[in-house]
């Protein structure tokens, strides 16, 4: 199994918004009120930009999910099980964790989680990403969708395309 070049990270990909929602929505929806510490990612220091291939680690006060997508509609949900402060060893790259690089994500720290939402995207059939899966958060100062940029990880700011179906996941 790849580990990203994470030491204990162990992926465990799943492919429709139904396993995700059995394996981790009551988890997910427990995060809703807890406030956003951190949004952790992994950073290409030789040319200063987001390595989107490695999981986005959430930090949100006490509990970490990890999400990494993959190929077409592979999502992996995985739970504190990442340091931020571990290596990154990946060939041919100068890899480093980087908390809240990006402007959108540093605004949202502090900002208690509302919901979570699981979206599936609606595309033709033919459209190899059709029904895959990606994570709504939704914060008092914005949405923020992290989904599936074709075989790597990708942010969304705003609400979600109205091509997504919503499954929101009801607090416990």
């Amino acid at each position: 199994m790849f580990d990203f070049g994470i030491p204990g990270y162990r992926p465990v990909w799943l492919h429709r918004c139904s396993e995700v929602a059995a394996a981790h929505g009551e988890r997910l929806a427990a995060l809703a009120g807890r406030r956003l510490r951190h949004v952790w990612l992994v950073w290409n220091l030789d040319d200063d930009s987001w390595f989107a291939d490695c999981p986005v680690l959430l930090d949100f006060s006490g509990e970490q999910v990890e999400v990494n997508h993959q190929k077409f509609a592979d999502l992996s949900v995985t739970w504190n099980s990442i340091s931020p402060t571990g290596p990154v060893t990946w060939p041919d790259f100068h890899l480093a964790w980087r908390s809240d690089p990006l402007p959108e994500l540093a605004a949202l720290a502090g900002q208690p989680l509302r919901a979570v939402t699981l979206l599936e995207l609606q595309v033709p059939r033919w459209d190899l990403a059709n029904g895959s899966t990606a994570l709504g958060l939704t914060f008092p100062g914005g949405d923020v969708v992290l989904h599936n940029g074709l075989d790597e990880n990708a942010f969304a700011f705003g609400p979600p395309d109205p091509g997504y179906r919503r499954h929101p996941l009801p607090r416990p």
